[in-house]
């Protein structure tokens, strides 16, 4: 689960060889390098691992807070891979999706992208970031998926989520969108503290992989950062448990 970033190199897990669609959800929302935006070397990577195993369709899909076009966006950072398609939250078709807890935190179902729930493959990579003192990891890298238009742009982009507690947010939508790997991009560690994109920057050296409740769930406990979401979920999936 722990790698050491200088030698990282993506395996694919086995079942993406039967897989026909992987869908790659980056941290991608501002024109900014990282850490501040998922890295063009690391998306790279995990391209080539995928390509080494299955020759399925790959698709990055990411959305700006401010629902402006992404294809300026995947410009500046450089995201220009070969035989991938880059598709903008905004551009797609939305379906809306049941959340399966029997007692949703907040929201009892979500408008997603259609394409994510036509993937057989689902993964999250982003920096590691905290912002305004909380972990911002692999499932909190899943809001950018809503459509902005739908949950209020304002300040954050999904102002009417917000309104509505963030994290628990984040709990409902883990259930709703079960992703099935989170990559954290762990060579630096970016902190913010308002402005999203600019921030203090310390060296980690690491990229932790795995299921993404336990990979965020791993970086918070090494790293000791508060990350207030996690604990909302493993107290929903004691109540999931209880119902199935």
């Amino acid at each position: 689960m722990i790698y050491n970033a200088s030698e990282y190199n993506f395996k694919a897990p086995e079942i993406l060889s039967r897989a026909r669609r992987v869908l790659i959800k980056p941290c991608a929302h501002y024109p900014v390098q990282y850490p501040v935006s998922t890295s063009r070397e690391l998306i790279s990577k995990i391209i080539a691992g995928i390509r080494k195993l299955s020759d399925a369709d790959i698709i990055i899909l990411e959305g700006a807070p401010s629902g402006a076009p992404m294809k300026s966006i995947y410009k500046s950072l450089s995201y220009d891979f070969q035989r991938v398609v880059l598709l903008d939250v905004n551009d797609c078709t939305w379906v809306e999706v049941d959340n399966p807890l029997n007692k949703p935190l907040v929201i009892p179902t979500f408008w997603v992208p259609n394409v994510i729930l036509s993937s057989d493959f689902l993964i999250s990579v982003t920096p590691l970031q905290v912002i305004n003192g909380k972990g911002n990891f692999s499932i909190s890298n899943l809001l950018p998926v809503l459509p902005s238009s739908k949950y209020g742009s304002g300040k954050t982009g999904w102002d009417a989520l917000y309104n509505q507690g963030i994290e628990k947010v984040l709990s409902d939508l883990y259930f709703t969108l079960p992703f099935d790997m989170g990559i954290i991009e762990a060579t630096q560690k970016f902190t913010s503290h308002g402005d999203p994109t600019k921030g203090e920057i310390e060296h980690v050296g690491k990229i932790f992989a795995g299921e993404p409740y336990e990979v965020d769930t791993e970086v918070s406990r090494t790293l000791n950062i508060k990350t207030d979401y996690l604990e909302l979920i493993k107290t929903s999936s004691v109540e999931l448990e209880r119902w199935t």
